[in-house]
C-alpha cells in the first residue's frame, strides 16, 4: 500500500468487510440469499412507515432549505464560483443518478403497473393512468429529495468550512470530535460498502440485461462466459474515466450519454403517437400531483397489501442505500453552487426530464400493447423484465439499429456509474482526499468490477441485492440527523451573516490612496502578491497570534498549499476563529465583449474566513493595518459566537487554510 492516501481504518475495514460478504455470497449463494431475503422482507414490513416518513421528511427538509434565507448560502465560500457549466453538471448528476435505471425500467415498470395496479381494476383506462402515477412517484422527487439530502449536507460542510469529503463530516453538529474516532470511521465504512455493493450488484444484473439484449439483436447466446467478458470491458472502460477524473472522464461520457439518450427518446417520440404522448404526459403530471399527498404516506395501513413492500418501500430502500454514492458525487461537483440552485437542480431539472421519458417509452409501450402487440409485450415483461426495452423496439421503425443503440446507451451508463463510483469510493477511503494517486482509483473500480464476476459466477447477486436494501434502515437513521444537521448549521452561518453586517465585505482599514493608485497602475502579478503575503501579511499574523497565545488563548499561524497562510484560533465549543490570506485571481473586464486574454487578469490578496463568508483584497495595507483589520474581525466574531445559535461548533479540530481559490478549482479537503 505505498504510495497510497488513504484512512487505515476506515480503508482496510471496509475491504475486510467486502472481501467476507463476497465470501458468503459466492460460497453460499442459496443460504445467502434466503437468509439476506428473508431480512429484506423483514425490514420491509416492520420498518416501512418509517421509511415512507423519512423519505416525507427528505422532501419537505430539501424545500424548506431552498425556499428560506438558507437558499442563498453557498456550497463553498460567498464567493466561490460553480466548477462546471450547468448543463454538464445536470448532465453528470443525472447519468450518475438514475440513468441505468431510466433504461431498464422506462417499458417494464409502466406495463407491469397497468397489469396489476394496486388500487383499480386491471388493464383499463384507470390502470393506465394509475401505472403512469405511480411510475411518476417512485422516479420522481421523493427520490432525488434522498440524494440531495446526502449530496447537500457533504457539499455545504465540506466546501463551506473545509470538513473532510466524508459522510461523517454531516454528523458533526452531533459527534462533534467523535467523528474522527471509531463512530466517524463505522459512518465512513458503511457508506463505502454500500456503494461498492450497490454498484457490484447493479453491474451484474445490468451485464445481464446487456447479454439479453446482445442475444436479442446477434443471436449469440446469453451464457456466464458473455456476462463476464461485459463485466471486464465495462470495467475497463470505467477504469479508464475514473483514472481521468471528472473533468475529463465522468464529465464527457455524462454529456456524450444525454444527448444520445435524448436523441433516443425524440425518435420514438416521433415514430409513434406523438399527439397523443404530449396529451399523455400533461395528464400524468396531473394525476402525480393530484396523489402526491396521499401516495407519500400511503402505507396501506387499513389494507395492508404486499404491493407496498414490492414497490414503493423496495425503492425507497434501494435509493437510501445508493446515496452515499449519487449524494457524495454530486457534492463533489456542485462547489459554488447556491442552496437553492442545488436543490432546484437536484429535484426538479432531472425529474421533469424523467417524466418525459417515462411518458414517451411507458405510454407508448402501453399503446403497442394495446394495438399492434395485442398484449404481447405486456407479456413478454412480465416474463423477462430485462428484454422489455428490445421487445419493445421490435414494433418501431429500425429495431436493430434502436436496440443496438439502447445497449451502447446501457453500456455508458454503467461505466459512468462505476468510475463515478470509485471515485467516491476512493474519498471516503481516503479522509476525503479528492486527489490521490491513480492506483487507488483503478483498485476500488476493479474490486466493483471483481465483485459483480464473482458473484455471477457463483449466482450470488440477489443476495447482495437483498442485503443492500436491508442495510438501507440504519443509513436512513444517519440521513435524519444530516437534516438536523443541516439545519443547525445553516441557522448559525445566517445568525453569523447578521451579526457580522458588512464587515466581512471589506477591509476595516483602507488602503492609503496613494498606493491605491500605485496598484491600479502597476497591477500586481502573483509572484507580488506572494511576496505581500510573506513580509506584510505573515508577521501580522503572527504577532496576533504570539499576543493571543500570551493573553490564555492559544492562537497559531498555519500554511496551506499556493502560499496561503492562516491565523487560527480555537476555543472549545464554539467554531474557531480563522483569518487567513491567500492569492487569488480577479479576471479584469476586456476592452471587448470578445476579449479574454489571459493577461487581463489582476491577482489579489484574499482573505477567507471559517464560515465561508466573502473575503476580500488586502493588498497594500501596511502590517499595522492588516493587524487592526484582524481584530476588527476577531472581535465580530467573538460577538457572534456569544449568541447560542451561532455558537455551533462545525469546524474541523486541525483546521487547515484552503488552497488559493483561483481558476474554479475547490479547496482540497483537509484530513481530519
Amino acid at each position: 500500500m505505498s504510495g497510497f492516501v488513504v484512512k487505515p481504518p476506515v480503508f482496510f475495514g471496509a475491504v475486510a468487510i467486502i472481501v467476507v460478504f463476497l465470501l458468503i455470497g459466492a460460497l453460499l449463494p442459496g443460504q445467502a440469499e434466503t437468509a439476506f431475503s428473508a431480512m429484506q422482507a423483514w425490514v420491509l414490513s416492520r420498518f416501512g412507515w418509517f421509511y415512507l416518513l423519512s423519505v416525507a421528511i427528505f422532501v419537505g427538509a430539501a424545500i424548506i432549505l431552498a425556499a428560506g434565507r438558507t437558499g442563498d448560502l453557498k456550497l463553498g465560500p460567498d464567493d466561490a464560483e460553480p466548477d462546471f457549466p450547468y448543463l454538464s453538471w445536470l448532465a453528470m448528476l443525472f447519468a450518475a443518478g438514475m440513468g441505468i435505471g431510466l433504461m431498464y425500467f422506462a417499458v417494464g415498470e409502466p406495463l407491469m403497473h397497468a397489469a396489476a395496479p394496486p388500487d383499480v381494476p386491471p388493464g383499463g383506462p384507470a390502470a393506465r393512468r394509475a401505472a403512469m402515477s405511480i411510475t411518476f412517484f417512485h422516479w420522481g422527487i421523493h427520490a432525488w429529495a434522498i440524494y440531495a439530502i446526502v449530496g447537500l449536507s457533504l457539499a455545504y460542510f465540506g466546501f463551506r468550512y473545509n470538513l473532510p469529503l466524508t459522510i461523517r463530516s454531516g454528523l458533526y453538529p452531533l459527534l462533534k470530535n467523535r467523528i474522527n474516532g471509531g463512530l466517524g470511521h463505522a459512518v465512513d465504512i458503511f457508506a463505502i460498502c454500500g456503494t461498492v455493493f450497490g454498484i457490484a450488484a447493479s453491474l451484474g444484473f445490468g451485464v445481464m440485461q446487456m447479454s439479453a439484449g446482445l442475444h436479442y439483436l446477434t443471436g449469440i447466446e446469453a451464457s456466464t462466459r458473455l456476462n463476464l467478458v461485459l463485466v471486464v470491458a465495462v470495467t475497463a472502460v470505467a477504469t479508464l474515466s475514473a483514472v481521468s477524473g471528472v473533468e475529463k472522464g465522468v464529465r464527457r461520457l455524462s454529456e456524450l450519454n444525454l444527448v444520445v439518450a435524448i436523441l433516443l427518446m425524440l425518435f420514438v417520440l416521433i415514430v409513434g403517437p406523438t399527439e397523443l404522448l404530449m396529451r399523455d404526459f400533461v395528464q400524468n403530471i396531473g394525476a402525480w400531483l393530484d396523489t402526491l399527498l396521499l401516495r407519500t404516506f400511503n402505507i396501506y395501513a387499513y389494507d395492508p397489501k404486499p404491493w407496498i413492500d414490492k414497490w414503493t418501500l423496495f425503492y425507497w430502500a434501494w435509493w437510501i442505500s445508493w446515496s452515499p454514492f449519487v449524494g457524495m458525487f454530486i457534492a463533489r461537483i456542485s462547489r459554488g453552487r447556491t442552496v437553492r440552485e442545488f436543490v432546484i437542480g437536484v429535484l426538479l431539472a432531472p425529474t421533469a426530464f424523467t417524466f418525459f421519458w417515462m411518458t414517451v417509452f411507458g405510454n407508448t409501450a402501453m399503446f403497442v400493447d394495446q394495438t399492434a402487440a395485442h398484449g404481447a409485450l405486456s407479456a413478454a415483461v412480465q416474463a423477462d423484465l430485462s428484454v422489455a426495452l428490445f421487445q419493445f423496439f421490435t414494433y418501431l421503425p429500425w429495431p436493430a439499429i434502436t436496440s443496438t443503440v439502447a445497449v451502447i446507451l446501457v453500456a455508458i451508463f454503467f461505466v459512468t456509474s462505476a468510475d463515478s463510483g470509485s471515485l467516491v469510493v476512493d474519498t471516503l477511503a481516503s479522509g476525503g482526499e479528492t486527489r490521490t494517486p491513480w492506483l487507488q482509483r483503478v483498485f476500488w473500480c476493479a474490486l466493483e468490477g471483481g465483485a459483480a464476476a464473482v458473484l455471477l459466477l457463483t449466482g450470488g447477486l440477489a443476495a447482495l441485492q437483498a442485503a443492500t436494501v436491508a442495510t438501507a434502515l440504519p443509513f436512513c437513521v444517519i440521513m435524519l440527523v444530516l437534516v438536523w444537521g443541516l439545519f443547525r448549521g445553516m441557522r448559525a452561518d445566517l445568525v453569523q451573516a447578521s451579526a457580522r453586517g458588512a464587515l466581512a465585505a471589506t477591509p476595516a482599514a483602507p488602503v492609503p490612496w496613494q498606493r491605491r493608485l500605485s496598484l491600479i497602475i502597476n497591477t500586481p502579478d502573483a509572484d507580488d502578491v506572494a511576496a505581500f503575503i510573506e513580509r506584510q501579511a505573515t508577521p501580522a499574523l503572527e504577532s496576533v497570534a504570539g499576543e493571543l497565545t500570551r493573553r490564555g488563548r492559544p492562537a497559531r499561524v498555519a500554511r496551506g498549499e499556493g502560499g496561503a497562510i492562516s491565523l487560527v484560533a480555537a476555543v472549545e465549543g464554539v467554531r474557531d476563529f480563522i483569518y487567513g490570506v491567500q492569492v487569488a485571481e480577479h479576471r479584469l473586464p476586456g476592452v471587448t465583449m470578445l476579449d479574454t486574454r489571459d493577461a487581463d487578469v489582476r491577482h489579489e490578496a484574499r482573505t477567507f474566513f471559517s464560515d465561508g463568508s466573502r473575503g476580500y483584497d488586502i493588498m497594500g495595507l501596511t502590517r499595522e493595518q492588516i493587524i487592526f483589520d484582524v481584530l476588527s474581525q476577531y472581535e465580530a466574531w467573538q460577538a457572534v459566537t456569544q449568541t447560542p445559535e451561532a455558537a455551533l461548533v462545525v469546524s474541523a479540530p486541525e483546521h487547515a487554510p484552503p488552497e488559493p481559490a483561483s481558476n474554479g478549482e475547490p479547496p482540497a479537503a483537509t484530513k481530519a
